[in-house]
């Protein structure tokens, strides 16, 4: 009996695992550089800072990785429906995971730029966003290890209250702008770190919205898209 097809099979099985494993790694990645941005910007920690500066490359170069394996798979193992879906949805994912690390790297940047400059109240609000933002990131690859739609659609629940913490932060920043000029630097700063985990929140629910759409083949909406992006708004 001729097993060709079913050795085929397997090692494609066993490719879209070991890419579902790296994507997994990829996220947790940068979720911790995530982590460590946010605890360098509230410890005044020049040298985790820095470390999370670092590590972009890394970050860049699982992206890079992950994109040539999705391309050689479609190249030479001719996937098909679901399996099809699920290497070019990697192919989006990817990016949105190499945008949180962009994100990432820019708080990192705004805490040694503020390493020197005093602090104040609402800098305690920006962890919480902070841990709850990461916890969407943990719940869409969470989503799409276990082929969930439930837990996919989770995943967004939270979307309300990081955007309700973002619009309470800025207008409270805005106000100490207002009421204090000598604090207008750090305040801008940190209005702008705020956008940043509001925009890694809506990464996350790209994440959840593409596991919909290789579970189902029908890409859906988990949350109402916004109409600007909200670091260009304060």
């Amino acid at each position: 009996m001729d097993n060709g097809p079913l050795r085929t099979r397997q090692a494609l099985d066993d490719e879209l695992r070991q890419l579902e494993q790296h994507l997994l790694q990829f996220g947790a990645y940068v979720e911790g550089m995530l982590e460590r941005a946010t605890r360098a910007l509230v410890q005044q920690d020049l040298n985790l800072a820095r470390q999370v500066v670092a590590e972009d490359d890394r970050a860049d170069e699982m992206d890079l990785a992950i994109e040539q394996t999705c391309m050689r798979l479609l190249a030479l193992q001719q996937p098909m429906a679901r399996d099809l879906r699920f290497i070019g949805t990697a192919m989006k994912i990817i990016v949105d995971l190499e945008r949180i690390g962009d994100y990432s790297v820019d708080i990192a940047k705004t805490a040694i730029g503020l390493a020197d400059a005093p602090t104040f109240r609402p800098l305690g609000d920006i962890p919480k966003m902070s841990e709850l933002v990461r916890g969407q990131v943990r719940c869409a690859l969470q989503a799409l290890v276990q082929h969930s739609l439930d837990t996919a659609r989770h995943c967004a629940v939270t979307d309300a209250d990081v955007d309700t913490m973002w619009k309470a932060l800025r207008q409270e920043l805005q106000g100490i702008i207002q009421e204090q000029p000598e604090l207008t630097v750090p305040a801008v700063a940190l209005i702008l770190v705020a956008g940043y985990l509001e925009r890694i929140a809506d990464h996350a629910v790209n994440i959840a919205e593409r596991v919909t759409y290789i579970e189902t083949g029908q890409l859906e909406t988990l949350v109402r898209r916004h109409s600007a992006d909200p670091t260009e708004s304060a």
